[in-house]
């Protein structure tokens, strides 16, 4: 039995749900990959907690986080396998969650990425250290959850030429914009998305068409081998929406979208996030406040239209969806030193 050492970083709600779904499923990885998975490092902003021989969640009150036990040098004394970075978001400079992948890349331990920061920040950097160290850097959970984006992109559409991307991929903006064609107010539909788990406390980086800003981004840095920048990407938000333009869109049979946009022409790679409107009949129209969608324009397959839940749970569950891919991968290939 193969074993598997995993590291999360940024251990607040996302990181608490990906430890939990890996407790639960331990089972499952010894049953179908021959797997000994064990987390043997956690930590936040300020304290932190190693444990060679996997921590130990029996007791009810969770886990007694160390003072100090975070920062750089902890991927290192962690030797972890795979790190899961689940931080805040930080576009600016990467935040902490730059380093951390970095260092891990750097060791030769994977990483799997749901903070979209240090992505948005030096994916090309970041892509090439995984490369140069021959480990993966998967990012399914920075790509809009439980929305196979980044995957249906790079495989399952590597027979053909791309030629846009559309995806309505926050799921606050979706939830906000719905809640207001159902007659709810801004403010309160912003209230209602924070109760419901779906904005953060601070909704600004959602409300404003940052999040999606980021998310297209990546999509096209890793999909397209674009060298977007952020300040590239022309960026519309639903904040200044009024109820005029509630009653207009209405009375002409439309439904409102935040909508991230990325058109490859001859390899032009440009990207976008605009308030773009929808009549009943189209399939993004049916996108309801709990979603997200995609749509791919392709030279030989046609167009394809993927919808899926959102929420805190999903983005958990992408992260693991990369993380059980690395372990198909290591079934098929030499087993590693256990």
């Amino acid at each position: 039995m193969t074993r598997w050492n995993i590291a999360i970083t940024g251990f607040g709600a996302i990181g608490k749900g990906v430890a939990q779904i890996i407790q639960e499923r331990r089972q499952r990885y010894r049953e179908l990959y021959d797997a000994d998975v064990r987390i043997v490092g956690v930590c936040g902003s300020r304290a932190g907690l190693i444990d060679h021989n996997g921590l130990d969640w029996s007791s009810d009150a969770g886990l007694t986080l160390r003072p100090g036990e975070t920062g750089p040098g902890f991927v290192q004394r962690a030797q972890a396998d795979v790190l899961i970075e689940a931080g805040p978001t930080d576009f600016e400079t990467g935040g902490p969650g730059y380093t951390y992948i970095k260092e891990a890349l750097s060791q030769g331990t994977h990483a799997i990425c749901i903070s979209k920061g240090a992505l948005v920040f030096d994916y090309a950097g970041l892509a090439e250290l995984a490369r140069a160290n021959a480990v993966q850097l998967k990012i399914s959970g920075a790509t809009s959850a439980a929305l196979p984006t980044i995957d249906l992109l790079q495989y399952n559409l590597a027979g053909c030429q791309i030629l846009e991307v559309e995806g309505i991929l926050t799921g606050t903006t979706n939830f906000v914009l719905d809640s207001m064609m159902s007659g709810m107010g801004f403010a309160d539909a912003v209230i209602e998305a924070q109760h419901l788990g779906y904005a953060e406390p601070d909704p600004r980086f959602d409300v404003e068409g940052w999040d999606t800003a980021c998310k297209v981004n990546i999509l096209a840095n890793a999909a397209f081998g674009a060298c977007l920048k952020l300040q590239d990407i022309p960026r519309d938000g639903i904040d200044q929406i009024t109820p005029a333009d509630i009653q207009r869109w209405k009375a002409e049979g439309k439904v409102p979208k935040l909508v991230g946009r990325i058109q490859n022409e001859t390899g032009n790679v440009r990207a976008s996030v605009e308030l773009k409107t929808y009549p009943f009949d189209h399939p993004f129209a049916r996108v309801d406040a709990t979603m997200k969608a995609v749509r791919v324009a392709t030279d030989v397959m046609g167009e394809i239209t993927v919808m899926g839940v959102t929420g805190p749970s999903a983005t958990a569950a992408a992260a693991l969806k990369d993380f059980e891919h690395l372990l198909i991968a290591d079934v098929h290939c030499m087993p590693r030193a256990t």
